[in-house]
């Protein structure tokens, strides 16, 4: 990996510690949803009990980069290009997940119960997660509303968000955009005070609230972005900005019996997480200045973060099947959970080289087409 910093497709440079932060971020969900799975989900066992926010931190972070890529390019580019451009650059991976999520489910060898379903039937629920679409649940995947990688759940919501701001949100003044993210803040924080939670989104009983976590993270990203020089220029470095993300995470769940706040305590918890810290995080690290093996370490985060986090769900569902249906005793449910991981990490960088960034150079010709 270089030490320079990379650059956008008008010479920008890209903001390095925020490429780290999202590669962060992806790890710390795959290791949150690894642990998960070993204890079948009970909070005792899971060290990292709010790393389902990862999402939000996701959300804000992209309508913070949208900002920045394209607010000055809408003169020379339309719609249809900005759109192309967005597909070209996280659908080939989505169509790989698809394939991975697909595999998964119809050779683990471990879920027996997963053979009863009709291959027709799967196949159909394919070709909609190929196009993000949600489809009816299947065995050993509760009620997510995209079973074959759930995490796809969010590429929707980010679908969601990116048009909006191709049609709507670009061209809106910056007091507009900062009422809408007041507006959709209150919402988020009612549907935090509701559940108790904003794990929300991924199953087909909260749907909704997940463009609820999309609207007000994406907003805000995009608002943000604007307004980013009234702000102290606090520095926060990659690996500072690592550990505060990590602590945000590691905070265990709010007990139900607090004075006043009682059973809301945990969703005010997470939304005042949302709301401020993870806005103040990216801000500083916008700001940040880093060493060169930082920033090495950055690229490298940044380049294997997508990949991982829309890959990694098949592979540990045949861990969850294995832990769940063969029942190992823990010191080899660890070891299977080290071993997942590692194939995850190398899988995503080897997507990376070998399909994702040769498929996009191969499509990059059609968006120069495109005109209108």
């Amino acid at each position: 990996m270089t030490t320079t910093p990379d650059t956008t497709v008008t010479g920008k440079a890209h903001f390095e510690v925020l490429d780290g932060l999202r590669g962060s971020a992806a790890v710390l969900v795959v290791l949150f949803h690894i642990m998960g799975m070993t204890v079948s989900w009970a909070d005792t066992g899971q060290l990292l009990h709010h790393a389902a926010l990862a999402v939000d931190f996701f959300f804000v972070l992209s309508g913070f980069v949208i900002a920045f890529a394209y607010d000055d390019r809408w003169k020379t580019m339309t719609t249809r290009q900005f759109i192309l451009i967005r597909l070209v650059r996280l659908h080939p991976l989505v169509l790989l997940g698809a394939v991975l999520g697909l595999l998964s489910f119809i050779f683990d060898p471990f879920a027996t119960n997963q053979k009863a379903i009709p291959l027709g039937t799967v196949f159909s629920y394919f070709a909609l997660i190929c196009l993000l679409l949600p489809h009816p649940p299947l065995p050993n995947r509760w009620t997510d509303t995209h079973s074959l990688n759930s995490p796809a759940w969010s590429l929707l919501q980010e679908y969601i968000g990116n048009l909006a701001y191709a049609l709507v949100l670009r061209r809106l003044g910056t007091k507009t955009l900062g009422l809408l993210v007041v507006l959709a803040g209150a919402l988020l924080a009612w549907c935090a005070w509701d559940k108790n939670t904003l794990d929300l989104g991924s199953y087909w009983e909260t749907l909704w609230q997940g463009t609820a976590r999309m609207a007000f993270s994406f907003m805000m990203g995009l608002w943000l972005y604007r307004v980013r020089d009234r702000f102290p220029k606090i520095r926060l470095g990659w690996i500072a900005a690592t550990i505060v993300l990590v602590a945000v995470f590691a905070t265990p769940l709010m007990p139900k019996d607090l004075p006043v706040l009682g059973q809301h305590a945990n969703g005010l918890y997470e939304v005042s997480m949302v709301i401020v810290v993870f806005p103040l995080l990216i801000l500083c690290g916008a700001h940040s200045q880093i060493p060169a093996l930082e920033m090495a370490l950055c690229k490298f985060a940044g380049r294997i973060s997508y990949p991982i986090y829309i890959l990694h769900y098949p592979f540990l569902l045949i861990y969850m099947n294995f832990v769940t249906f063969t029942k190992p005793d823990l010191q080899t449910a660890h070891i299977a959970g080290a071993a997942a991981f590692v194939l995850v990490v190398t899988f995503a960088w080897l997507a990376v080289k070998f399909f994702d960034e040769p498929v996009r150079n191969w499509l990059k010709p059609l968006i120069r087409r495109v005109k209108g």
